[in-house]
């Protein structure tokens, strides 16, 4: 396997390892105040702008592997 696809599932990996914590911590604090729903939506917008991150990350491995892929083919 290429690095680039080793690069782009670690950064997939590490992106769904995000979603478990941020679930886990919001199952482990349970239903709370005020305070703790601003704090839950918060870590979930934090997860958001992780993933679109990560997303546009794997888009740039991608056209640099097409980019590599054609320039071997010629």
């Amino acid at each position: 396997m290429s690095i680039v696809v080793e690069g782009a599932l670690l950064l997939i990996l590490a992106g769904i390892a995000a979603i478990v914590v941020a679930l886990g911590i919001r199952l482990f604090k349970g239903a709370g105040d005020r305070a703790s729903k601003a704090e839950d939506a918060k870590v979930i917008q934090e997860v958001y702008q992780g993933l679109a991150r990560l997303e546009k990350r794997i888009e740039t491995l991608e056209t640099i592997l097409i980019d590599r892929t054609q320039e071997d083919r010629k």
